[in-house]
């Protein structure tokens, strides 16, 4: 290995920005806790464990389903 290498001549890796992208997000705390249990089990971090699932969804093209069941209507006073 040599004492000193020169980097005058390079470049930064023009693939890096499209690599990871930090963002803020917010999640449930429960959610958290569920990927931090999966990580102390399959030994990855809970972020990395998170970020694959979420591509695999991408991947899929899984959709969420949003519709709700409609509240029962109750009447007042009964």
């Amino acid at each position: 290995m040599r004492e000193e290498y020169d980097f005058s001549k390079s470049r930064k890796n023009p693939y890096a920005a499209q690599l990871k992208k930090q963002i803020t997000i917010r999640i449930d705390e429960d959610a958290i806790a569920y990927f931090k249990g999966i990580s102390e089990e399959v030994g990855i971090p809970y972020q990395s464990l998170i970020n694959l699932y979420l591509r695999d969804c991408a991947a899929s093209h899984r959709t969420l389903d949003l519709s709700w069941k409609e509240a029962p209507v109750t009447e007042a006073g009964h």
